[in-house]
C-alpha cells in the first residue's frame, strides 16, 4: 500500500476517459462478466493465486483496446496468468466478451488508472512481464507530458519485474518510439535485448489496426527490455 501524502495537486493522466459508445452486448458484458473476470481497485497488494486459483507467472497489459490482441495472447499461452488494465468502458467489455468466449480462466480485467494499480496492488519483483502495445501517442508537443510511458512510471514498473522478466513496447508513432527508446534505455534496472528497436516477437500478433497501416506503407516500432539479474549499485 502507498503511503504517500495525499495532495491537493491533480495528476497528469495519461488517459482521457472518452464516453465512446457502449453497445449492448458491452454493457451485458459488464454487467453480468464483471463479477467473474474482473478486478476492482484496491489499497491493498494483489493475492494472484487466489485471483487465478494457482500460482503461475504474471504478465501484466497496459491498454488493451477492444481485447482481441489480449484474448489470443492468452489462449496461446495457457501457462502464463494476465492482468489487462484499460479505462474505457467499451473496451473492457469487448474484452470481457472474448474471455467469456473463449473460455480463458488465465485473464483478469481492471478498468482504474494503471499508475495506481501497479503502485499500490502490485508487489516489487512479482511480475513475468509487462505489455504495452500502441498506447495514445498524444502527438502534440504540449501533450508530450501525458504520455504514459515517461521516467517515473517506467522505473515503477521495472520495480514490479522479476529478475529477468521483459518489458514489450510497440508503437506507430515514430516520434514516440524515439521517446520510448530513450527513457527505458536510461531506466538503470533495465537493458535492451537489441540494438536499438526489436523485431515483433511471435507471441504479438498484429493488430487489425496494425496491418492496415502496414498495408498504407506506416512504420511499427517494437522495444523489447529486460530486467537486469541484479540491481546495480544505485538502486540498491
Amino acid at each position: 500500500m502507498s503511503d504517500a501524502p495525499a495532495t491537493a495537486h491533480r495528476p497528469i493522466r495519461s488517459f482521457v476517459l472518452r464516453a465512446g459508445r457502449l453497445s449492448p452486448a458491452q454493457a451485458r458484458a459488464l454487467d453480468e462478466l464483471w463479477p467473474r473476470h474482473g478486478v476492482d481497485y484496491r489499497q491493498q497488494r494483489l493475492d494472484t493465486h487466489t485471483l487465478f486459483g494457482r500460482t503461475a507467472p504474471l504478465v501484466l497489459e497496459i491498454g488493451f483496446g477492444m481485447g482481441e490482441t489480449t484474448a489470443q495472447i492468452a489462449a496461446a499461452h495457457p501457462e502464463l496468468d494476465f492482468l489487462a488494465i484499460d479505462v474505457h468502458a467499451p473496451g473492457v467489455g469487448s474484452l470481457l466478451r472474448h474471455i467469456e468466449a473463449a473460455s480463458l480462466g488465465n485473464v483478469r480485467v481492471m478498468r482504474h488508472d494503471a499508475v495506481e494499480v501497479v503502485r499500490d496492488m502490485l508487489a516489487p519483483d512479482s511480475l513475468h512481464g509487462v505489455h504495452v502495445y500502441f498506447p495514445d501517442p498524444w502527438p502534440k508537443a504540449r501533450h508530450h507530458k501525458r504520455r504514459l510511458l515517461q521516467p517515473p512510471f517506467v522505473a515503477l514498473l521495472a520495480s514490479r519485474l522479476a529478475a529477468g522478466g521483459y518489458f514489450h513496447c510497440a508503437t506507430d508513432w515514430e516520434h514516440y518510439a524515439e521517446q520510448m527508446l530513450e527513457v527505458l534505455g536510461a531506466e538503470p534496472l533495465l537493458v535492451n535485448t537489441a540494438a536499438g528497436y526489436a523485431g515483433r516477437p511471435e507471441w504479438r500478433p498484429p493488430t487489425k489496426f496494425e496491418r492496415r497501416g502496414v498495408r498504407l506503407g506506416h512504420g511499427v516500432w517494437d522495444l523489447l527490455f529486460r530486467r537486469r539479474e541484479e540491481r546495480p549499485a544505485a538502486v540498491r
